[in-house]
């Protein structure tokens, strides 16, 4: 396959048609899917406890098996995706995904289940970077390709809250294996309507393979990211910490393998446009954002206001509504202003967001539901304007591996959030709990409510409420903080970057490819 520049008569890039926006709903097909598995076991474990029977570890694998083979993937899938085609790669996942999922469905132990979960989180790391890189390779008109990524930056925030709604109504009707099955016949469609749909892309030149930089990267990126939620989870402790250094250290040593060798897993000319690095960091930062407002959000519905799982999902599902207003609507805007500005401005209104979380009380459902909402609106501002920005400034051959760093970049924002956030509610909760209290008290909020002292359960809320607010005003400093940034790294030259787009929005003729 050669490359060659795809322009209408004026010299501009050309339009996409009714095919590529029929293929563009059908690649959201498996970023919803992807989203969703990541919440669809909330409503499923009591079932899944009952009936297979896990240890205290082996639940906390079911969970957290997905998110981590995911995570610790995404590099080596979008690099592979760049070599072998972004097409083929997207339907070996979704191959994989499906018949993971089956074996998800009828798992007769807690090791299959864990094991499908894992073969899961590999079909999700192939189909994230290959649908967000086949997005930039289908829309080579910049102002089609921003509205697609806003579209597509929506759907992915979207699909987390879907996931736990979509498993409370399916456990309502079916057995907790039907929550996996859901995922079954769009793959299948997915199988189906690609390769009519959906051309194939790849570098003509991609290089040698770099075996040794697999290992390197997911042991660089894995024990950051477990570290950090456990962390988050159980407060700081000394192996944990140590998990962290040593994922540091090897990350160590994959950068400078990256940054000296012939054949590289990542290009270094992703990072010779500042627009691309910049991206990779601001999208952290919103993931930062995102991951410790809902850590917050989610635990007010349930135990402050001592909602049922599927009653909390249910309102969580609201702030989603904003949110799909707010891509589509900042990637508008920002066709007419300057992207920069846009961005900024996506951080202030969600620090907005985070400063009417800090005005709650023990009782102010709609107060969260609109701070939850502001906020979430900034995030997907900033999350859709910085990953159209970012790919745009990386080389078309390379979209991929660009979409795979934006996507781990996100991960790890979204751990650090929850841990840093996390850990600021809940140094203010204990301190605000008298030194008299149960340990089960002094641990959460839910083990004040296991413990049964309504007395005890009003001064645990208002500590929690306390804690929130602590961590809300942390989160609105670091926000502001990113629309500094922004102005700072984002903000002056128009100078054009590779890949068909400038800094500022400008499209130019962009490479696609041809028989």
């Amino acid at each position: 396959m050669t490359l060659q520049t795809k322009t209408n008569p004026t010299g501009l890039a050309a339009r996409a048609g009714r095919k590529e926006w029929t293929a563009f709903v059908v690649l959201l097909l498996p970023l919803l899917l992807v989203s969703m598995d990541v919440s669809v076991l909330f409503f499923a474990i009591p079932s899944i406890s009952r009936e297979l029977d896990p240890s205290s570890t082996q639940q906390l694998w079911i969970f957290d098996i997905y998110a981590f083979a995911l995570a610790g993937l995404l590099i080596t899938m979008g690099s592979l995706g760049d070599r072998i085609g972004r097409r083929k790669l997207l339907m070996f996942g979704a191959a994989a995904f499906g018949v993971a999922s089956v074996g998800a469905a009828y798992a007769q132990s807690a090791e299959m289940l864990i094991a499908a979960r894992a073969v899961l989180g590999v079909g999700g790391a192939t189909l994230m970077p290959s649908t967000m890189a086949l997005i930039r390779n289908m829309f080579t008109d910049e102002k089609q390709r921003s509205k697609a990524i806003g579209v597509w930056s929506g759907a992915m925030a979207g699909g987390i809250a879907l996931g736990s709604v979509m498993s409370g109504i399916m456990l309502e009707h079916f057995w907790w294996g039907s929550v996996f099955l859901i995922n079954v016949p769009a793959m299948l469609l997915l199988l189906v309507l690609v390769p009519f749909l959906v051309p194939e892309f790849k570098d003509p030149e991609p290089g040698r393979f770099d075996l040794l930089s697999v290992p390197l990267s997911m042991g660089s990126v894995l024990p950051v990211i477990y570290g950090i939620k456990e962390m988050a989870a159980d407060g700081f402790t000394v192996p944990m910490l140590l998990c962290v250094l040593a994922g540091l250290a090897v990350g160590t040593v994959f950068v400078r393998r990256q940054r000296s060798g012939r054949s590289t897993m990542i290009s270094r000319a992703l990072f010779r446009k500042r627009g691309f690095g910049a991206g990779i960091t601001l999208n952290a930062l919103a993931a930062f954002a995102m991951m410790g407002s809902s850590y917050f959000t989610t635990q007010y519905l349930q135990s402050v206001l001592g909602m049922s799982t599927m009653e909390a999902a249910l309102w969580s599902m609201a702030p989603s509504i904003a949110v799909g207003v707010a891509a589509p609507t900042a990637t508008a805007v920002a066709q007419r202003v300057r992207r920069s500005s846009v961005v900024a401005a996506g951080f202030v209104i969600a620090a907005a967001g985070f400063v009417v979380l800090n005005l709650t009380g023990t009782d102010s459902l709609w107060l969260l539901l609109v701070g939850a909402a502001v906020s979430s609106s900034g995030i997907v501002t900033v999350m859709a304007l910085v990953a159209d920005m970012a790919l745009a400034s990386a080389p078309v051959e390379k979209a991929g591996s660009a979409a795979s760093l934006l996507e781990t970049g996100q991960e790890f924002g979204g751990a650090m959030g929850m841990a840093v956030l996390g850990s600021i509610g809940t140094a203010v909760y204990r301190v605000d709990i008298p030194a008299s209290a149960p340990d089960q008290v002094r641990a959460t909020l839910g083990g004040a409510r296991a413990v049964g002292d309504q007395g005890m359960v009003d001064v645990a809320r208002e500590a929690f409420v306390h804690g929130m607010h602590f961590a809300a005003a942390g989160g609105a400093a670091l926000l502001l903080a990113g629309a500094v940034l922004t102005v700072a790294t984002l903000r002056g030259g128009k100078a054009a970057v590779e890949g068909g787009a400038t800094l500022e929005g400008e499209a130019t003729a962009e490479p696609v490819p041809a028989a």
